[in-house]
């Protein structure tokens, strides 16, 4: 009997010791596999900035970036500048572009009515928007600012676990949520309140007229920021505009940038710029920022995925950021521009299948993802988490909507522009124009409330 009991404690023993040794080899394994990711995503740096807010910002050689990985892009030569830069209509004789980001301050009266507020807009710039970063230093010419992806990016984005990580496709990844155009919905979870244009005759268009001049070549907008509250970590929040085209299905490419709230990705609850790009319908192709090869950064003063600061408050100071993407006449490419001066860098016209020619439909707005935490709809705001006949200072804003003309010349949307909110009980949109903001909607909620169960 007692060797039938040591017996069977030896057995235990070796075999607890065969679990441990196997277990630890395989987190020495997904370790290995986290160190040769990072490896790929983070090159060597110039100079390296520690930001107040906590993320590394590598400054890497312009030649050495991630963009250059890219099996289309192994022969592409660096543009450091586009060709030309979009116009507005009245200023095409002096050649200049006028795209601004400044904050701006209001006077606040609740006893206006909305109509009323959203005719005031009475500019004051103060000070520009700026990434956190800047407090402790600076990129050197030649370089680019990236945001350094680290262990705990990889480990989160695969649900916080070696085990999750070694299971996911694309190393975890991919397997945070992306934005997505309305027109993918299809019940996915994702909910918006947007502005829309579509070119007559674009696979989606209910239009049956075609012509080419309607092509768009670019957009731009201008929106306030703030740091709504994301109920799960799984989820996010966000606001941007989405350069399209395609046939909205597996083949459809866009290209999209904004600020977002995104846990998951980020690890906190900052509104921080970004990028997204795919060319198959969100499927296998493009990520966000710069964890995938793609982007060409050219920047060494913006970060993709870096904090913006500072934010909207609510009944007072609201903060904007401007955004513009267009072709290059000449050269095809993709540029983007952040404020009035920062070039950030190009999607390259090689990546896409139908964007290389120019895009079909364009989108500006919200986006939040609704997981249904509890089985009840999810309390992650969109935007301020106000309800967009809040107006002024209390409701997000999107305005000085423009599109790119095949002319290379900054329009006005026309009368094809058209709002849509998946379910205005929960997030709303309300579209005007006036002389000041141009063609502007307000948008958002709160998600979860009484009549949004």
């Amino acid at each position: 009997m007692f060797c039938l009991f040591v017996l069977h404690m030896f057995i235990y023993v070796f075999c607890s010791w065969i679990w441990r040794k196997f277990s630890q080899q395989q987190q020495q394994q997904s370790m290995r596999m986290i160190q040769n990711q990072l490896l790929k995503l983070n090159k060597p740096a110039v100079k390296t900035i520690q930001s107040p807010d906590g993320d590394v910002i590598d400054c890497v050689s312009s030649r050495s970036q991630p963009a250059f990985d890219h099996p289309l892009l192994q022969n592409h030569i660096l543009q450091e500048a586009p060709t030309a830069i979009p116009k507005l209509l009245h200023e095409q004789a002096a050649g200049s572009s006028t795209l601004k980001f400044h904050s701006h301050e209001y006077s606040h009266d609740s006893s206006r009515s909305w109509k009323q507020q959203q005719q005031q807009q009475q500019h004051d710039p103060t000070q520009e928007i700026l990434q956190r970063w800047h407090q402790n230093g600076h990129c050197p010419q030649g370089t680019v600012a990236i945001r350094r992806t680290q262990a705990q990016d990889l480990l989160r984005a695969a649900g916080g676990s070696l085990e999750n990580y070694r299971s996911k496709r694309g190393h975890g990844l991919s397997q945070v949520p992306h934005p997505q155009s309305t027109i993918m919905n299809n019940n996915s979870g994702h909910e918006h309140a947007i502005a829309y244009m579509e070119a007559p005759g674009s696979t989606s268009s209910s239009s049956s007229s075609s012509s080419s001049s309607a092509m768009y070549y670019g957009s731009s907008a201008t929106m306030n920021v703030w740091s709504p509250n994301v109920e799960v970590a799984s989820e996010f929040s966000l606001t941007q505009m989405w350069i399209l085209a395609g046939s909205f299905n597996s083949d459809l490419n866009s290209i999209e940038a904004g600020w977002q709230v995104s846990p998951q990705l980020y690890g906190d609850n900052n509104p921080r710029l970004f990028t997204y790009w795919t060319t198959d319908g969100y499927q296998t192709t493009g990520c966000y920022n710069l964890l995938c090869s793609g982007f060409v950064q050219t920047s060494n003063m913006i970060a993709l995925g870096a904090v913006i600061s500072p934010v909207s408050s609510y009944q007072g100071t609201q903060y904007d950021i401007s955004i513009l993407i267009w072709k290059d006449p000449i050269l095809g490419n993709w540029w983007m521009q952040f404020g009035n001066s920062y070039l950030v860098g190009y999607w390259p016209a090689t990546l896409f299948t139908h964007l290389n020619e120019s895009a079909t439909m364009l989108e500006w707005g919200g986006e939040v993802v609704n997981s249904e935490p509890g089985g009840v709809h999810t309390s992650t705001q969109m935007g301020s988490g106000q309800f967009a006949e809040e107006g002024f200072e209390q409701a997000s804003y999107v305005r000085n909507l423009k599109y790119v003309d095949s002319n290379n010349i900054l329009q006005n949307p026309d009368n094809t522009l058209q709002t849509l909110a998946e379910d205005p009980n929960c997030y709303d949109i309300q579209s005007s124009s006036n002389d000041n903001w141009g063609v502007f909607f307000y948008y958002g909620g709160p998600g979860r409330n009484p009549n949004c169960p």
